[in-house]
């Protein structure tokens, strides 16, 4: 059996074991909209990497979830307004690209 400082070792491997597990999840997730920025704004990764941390910022949204927005709308089309104008403007900083699916320029 453990003792008392054992057991909460145990606790504590646990739960950074935990930590790790979702560290792990969130950067799979940030790993693939930043390919999707790349295929899309034909962009190089550290430049995608770039777009989404600037979109990140200028909205005031955690990266994580901005990268989640993104997957969801590779798969919808559906990116709330504020994320869209964002990444439009922060991919025409580092590139010639529109956002695929965006309205047409007037």
């Amino acid at each position: 059996m453990p003792t008392d400082g054992g057991s909460e070792r145990i606790l504590e491997l646990q739960e950074e074991v935990q930590q790790l597990k979702e560290a792990v999840v969130s950067h799979a997730v940030v790993d693939q909209a930043i390919g999707m920025i790349v295929a899309l704004g034909r962009v190089s990764p550290d430049q995608g990497w770039a777009v989404l941390k600037e979109v990140s910022q200028h909205t005031n949204t955690k990266l994580r979830n901005i990268a989640e927005m993104i997957l969801v709308w590779g798969r919808t089309g559906e990116l709330p307004r504020d994320i869209r104008a964002a990444l439009e403007d922060a991919l025409d900083r580092v590139g010639p690209a529109q956002v695929p699916g965006a309205p047409p320029e007037r």
